[in-house]
């Protein structure tokens, strides 16, 4: 277009002034410049000075404008609403948002518009066409026409030949800049992605149908971690399918390959065969066409027989290796109709970049789904898999952890049965969040354990705690509660070591605080712990648990034990006065406290149910150690079962009572306990003062003794051996009859 201005002169029956079209400095005596309805061009300012007055070149825009883009030759050019001027802005004055030339002039009183002749616009519109054709055709690439604009009433789809509508395929990128910013925003959708289904996920929706009509992605079965190596052959499975759907285009046929994967979701796994086509695409990392004879084998490989006729010939089907850090990890196969036009040679490396941000984040999450699944492993491992079921009391137990990315800790609970019915309940937490934590807290466990099963008290197994994690390392701290209850004495004994205060629920539905010495932390070294012994009626419920439950960043520790008793109080009204609330839903009741932000620590939580034993079903006897001994128990055994109405476990009791008693007569130098339990099940007891645990052999022909454990091993359900701190306990149950 020439730079050549057009100026229209005003006519002897229209006064410049009043006519619409002419230029606002035509009212102060300045020569004006017509307007056109096509897009003017940019020009360059001239050089040279400028007058005061003069005005603007019409063509000249500013240089920070955007240029108009043009209407396509089937969308008519609109008119533009006539903008109203002021005063100042028509006298070329400053005003209000506009630029002026520094010097206000008089404003000029206006006349009403009057009519524009007939030639005049026809001259406008004439121009505008011409102007709009220019345009339109300076802006439409070569081999294409303004018509192919999609969206345009009787355009073409640039990827089909069918008619653009708004239901119709994906726009093919045709600059860097779209392929730049489409790379960017797949990344940033792929890398969103935490876990494996995730990522997969991100990368076929970013994928379809942004850039390609289908994507098929195989993974290698299984997948492998870090520096694993495969005992087998390479197997990839099918993980995810995305495809656009069949009616995108309304009334035309799928424009897809008849793939069973494309329709099911499903498809046999494929093997990569070492010197193969797959073997020896996925070895070039790189993306390629499935037009080459080797991709398209490799692609028959992959996706079965009849895929390559299935398959639209030409760049319509990209094969991309999914290489990880160490190894190629899977293959993702992008897809385009046989109507829609092919992919383009810069459209591997999007493919590329699609497919190594995939690869990485998949080797990233199966790392981090490994280990997740150690740290698991060694919370469960280090936890109680399952509670025991001692006489005379019912357990429930609950573990929470921090967090959903930080799953180990060193919060633990435990119950261990003790001799005499007795149950030993723990509870502890280890500062930290870590494996480190955790691997403490297993040791800590195990010791309690093993100070537990030598029948210490309380106050002495926290000792031993105490020293044993200042061997561990002087920065090992922990707290522990550990009580032990008595189903026989309905009594509990209860040693703290920094350690947040049990609270005692009632039959009744009232909550206290256990008022219990707090001590000092386990690994502070050189304090001494003391024990409490206080009632544990029947009915009434213990509940052990970590400061995780009550201490956040909302409340301090008091302001959340008294919730946990209000809470206590509330569920035990449900159930009434005269019944307990169940165990489950209790646990279950005390963890809904915790509001969504309401916690930054792990939880255990560790409730006993004391049902006790009853003073009726226990019977107790001291027997001297003498000759007469054994004799005297079958008596009293006997005389109790009569009693409670069990004379069908008369001999096999009688039997083995006379056998365990006799070995404690043998060895032992101070009285002898004989303690009868009627519970579920028949408990017999006999303790004496020798540390020795009997062990069963396997007697002789020739020997005359040597078969008593035997007897016992062979009629009771169950029996065991446990030392004691004054000596060693002897037990074996009986069912019913």
């Amino acid at each position: 277009m020439d730079s050549t201005r057009v100026t229209e002169h005003s006519t002897p029956d229209t006064p410049a002034s009043v006519r619409p079209d002419a230029d606002p400095g035509a009212a102060a005596g300045r020569p004006g410049t017509a307007r056109s309805a096509a897009p003017r061009e940019r020009r360059p300012a001239p050089s040279g000075p400028r007058s005061e007055h003069s005005q603007p070149d019409a063509a000249a825009g500013p240089s920070d404008a955007p240029r108009p883009r043009p209407a396509p030759d089937s969308i008519p050019a609109q008119p533009k609403p006539p903008r109203r001027r002021g005063a100042k802005q028509a006298s070329g004055g400053k005003g209000k948002g506009g630029r002026g030339n520094g010097r206000s002039a008089p404003a000029v009183k206006t006349a009403p518009p009057a009519k524009t002749s007939a030639a005049s616009k026809t001259s406008a519109a004439s121009k505008t066409s011409a102007a709009s054709k220019t345009s339109a055709a300076a802006k439409t690439p070569p081999g294409r026409t303004a018509a192919g604009v999609p969206g345009a009433p009787g355009g073409k789809d640039r990827r089909s030949a069918r008619t653009a509508g708004p239901a119709s395929g994906p726009v093919p990128m045709r600059r860097d800049g779209e392929r730049l910013r489409f790379v960017g925003a797949a990344t940033r959708r792929i890398a969103r992605g935490m876990d494996l289904d995730e990522i997969v996920m991100g990368l076929c929706r970013a994928t379809v149908p942004a850039f390609a009509d289908a994507i098929l992605v195989h993974l290698r079965d299984p997948l492998p971690v870090g520096d694993e190596r495969p005992a087998g052959p390479v197997m990839l499975r099918l993980r995810r399918t995305d495809r656009i759907p069949p009616d995108r285009v309304s009334g035309a046929p799928d424009p897809l390959p008849p793939l069973p994967a494309l329709t099911t979701g499903e498809a046999s796994p494929a093997e990569v065969r070492p010197g193969g086509p797959l073997d020896e695409v996925l070895r070039g990392v790189r993306p390629v066409f499935c037009d080459a004879p080797t991709a398209r084998e490799a692609l028959v490989d992959l996706l079965g027989e009849g895929a390559d006729t299935s398959v639209a010939t030409g760049q319509h089907a990209i094969l991309a290796p999914l290489r990880g850090r160490r190894r190629v990890i899977g293959a993702a196969v992008f897809l385009r109709g046989a109507d829609r036009i092919p992919f383009e040679g810069d459209d591997l490396l999007v493919a590329a970049q699609l497919a190594t941000h995939s690869a990485l984040g998949i080797d990233k999450a199966v790392l981090y789904g490994r280990e997740a699944y150690i740290a698991d492993e060694l919370q469960r491992t280090m936890l109680p898999e399952t509670l025991p079921r001692p006489t005379g009391v019912r357990l429930a137990s609950r573990y929470l952890p921090a967090a959903q990315t930080a799953r180990v800790g060193g919060d633990w609970y435990d119950a261990i049965p003790l001799p005499g019915s007795r149950v030993a309940l723990v509870v502890g937490d280890v500062m930290g969040h870590s494996m480190t934590s955790a691997a403490i807290m297993g040791q800590l466990r195990t010791t309690a354990q093993t100070l537990a099963g030598l029948d210490l008290p309380p106050q002495e197994v926290l000792h031993h705690l105490d020293e044993q994690a200042q061997r561990l390392g002087t920065d090992r701290m922990a707290t522990c509660l550990y009580a032990v209850y008595d189903p026989v004495a309905h009594r509990i004994t209860v040693a703290n070591a920094g350690h947040p205060p049990p609270v005692l629920l009632h039959l009744g539905g009232h909550a206290e605080v256990l008022e219990v010495p707090a001590g000092a932390p386990i690994g502070v070294g050189g304090v001494d712990f003391e024990a409490v012994e206080l009632d544990a009626p029947a009915g009434a419920t213990l509940l052990l648990y970590t400061d995780g439950l009550v201490e956040s960043r909302l409340r301090d520790v008091w302001t959340g034990i008294e919730q946990l008793k209000d809470r206590l109080e509330a569920t035990a009204r449900l159930t009434g006065p005269d019944h307990s609330p169940p165990l489950e839903a209790l646990c279950d009741e005390v963890l809904d406290m915790l509001g969504p932000g309401d916690r930054d620590d792990d939880i255990a939580l560790l409730a006993a149910r004391f049902d006790g034993i009853a003073p009726s079903d226990v019977a107790s006897w001291e027997l001297y150690p003498e000759n007469a001994a054994p004799g005297r128990a079958r008596r009293l055994a006997r005389t109790a079962l009569e009693d409670w109405g069990l004379e069908g476990l008369t001999d096999a009791v009688q039997l083995l009572v006379s056998e365990v008693v006799t070995n404690a007569v043998r060895y032992s130098t101070r009285p002898i306990t004989l303690r009868l339990l009627r519970t579920d099940v028949l408990r017999c007891e006999v303790v004496d003062d020798v540390p020795q645990l009997p062990r069963l052999r396997q007697a002789r022909a020739t020997d005359e003794g040597g078969r008593g454990l035997y007897l016992v091993n062979r009629l009771a359900r169950r029996w065991g051996a446990t030392r004691l701190s004054t000596g060693k306990a002897v037990w074996f149950e009986l069912n019913h009859p």
